[in-house]
């Protein structure tokens, strides 16, 4: 079943139990590993504006947007979490930002809006503060690939199991198999993956990759902003046709996915993290430049 865009059924999507990208921890690790990577410049301007001087400025606000949406200020945000790619995997994906991200909003269209609020310095610093963390969240959102899905409610009722315990595949996703790979759900946990994905990122697997994920990346305009949005969810997606639904609905659901599934999709899982926080240090680079 696909979202549609009425307020009602936004009400009840803002609900489910596994509508959070990556979880806590997961959006913690992208943004470890972004503080790792900005410039001194950006520290300052954002450890200055979010009031917090620690070496966790970021990781600290990094999950704030998931709690925001439950409350009556910031309901309205629910929609910005993702965008409704109506493709047909495992045999076609895409993204079509015309067709998938409604009038209510999308991850695509919050990321440009709330960097071009960043940008022009004329919001009170209550409402750049808001902005600051609602990029800092969906940079991570927007690199899980079911945030970038429409079927089954992104994966929400597709029923599987997770070392025996009842889920979702979108839940699975988002908190099960980041937290087996990390070994836990806590800030520490998140440091600790954080530390070995930068470690591949410096020196191992992706550092011949690192340069590819920014390039030609800019903030310069709206336009730029959203066609940089938009090739990072239509790389995400493309992994549920590769990968999360690689043996459609039916290889995985009323499954166990803890064992073979987690170990083959844990690349993709690492991929995915270590790649939208380095990708998350050089967009606030590019705010903190311009501002």
């Amino acid at each position: 079943m696909d979202r549609v865009a009425t307020l009602s059924l936004l009400s009840a999507a803002a609900l489910l139990p596994g509508a959070l990208a990556w979880g806590a921890m997961g959006h913690e690790t992208v943004a470890y590993i972004a503080s790792n990577y900005v410039g001194a410049a950006t520290k300052s301007y954002f450890q200055g504006l979010l009031g917090d001087t620690s070496a966790d400025y970021l990781a600290g606000v990094a999950a704030w947007a998931d709690s925001y949406r439950y409350t009556a200020a910031g309901g309205f945000s629910a929609p910005f979490h993702y965008i409704d790619a109506n493709d047909d995997p495992p045999s076609s994906c895409g993204v079509d930002l015309d067709r998938d991200c409604g009038a209510e909003g999308c991850v695509v269209r919050a990321l440009q809006n709330y960097t071009t609020i960043l940008l022009d310095q004329t919001a009170s610093k209550a409402n750049l503060q808001i902005a600051a963390k609602m990029v800092i969240h969906f940079v991570g959102d927007i690199g899980q690939p079911l945030h970038c899905e429409a079927l089954e409610v992104g994966g929400n009722d597709i029923d599987v199991q997770y070392d025996g315990d009842d889920t979702n595949l979108h839940a699975a996703w988002d908190s099960n198999i980041p937290e087996s790979i990390s070994g836990g759900s806590s800030l520490s946990s998140a440091k600790s993956w954080a530390s070995d994905l930068i470690k591949e990122i410096d020196s191992g697997a992706y550092k011949s990759q690192a340069a590819g994920w920014v390039s030609g990346l800019s903030v310069g305009s709206a336009d730029s902003q959203t066609s940089a949005a938009l090739e990072w969810a239509t790389e995400s997606n493309a992994y549920v046709c590769s990968t999360v639904l690689k043996g459609g609905v039916s290889a995985v659901e009323n499954k166990d996915l803890s064992g073979a599934y987690t170990t083959a999709t844990q690349p993709v899982v690492d991929l995915q993290i270590a790649k939208q926080g380095y990708r998350l240090a050089k967009w606030l680079d590019a705010i903190a430049a311009a501002i």
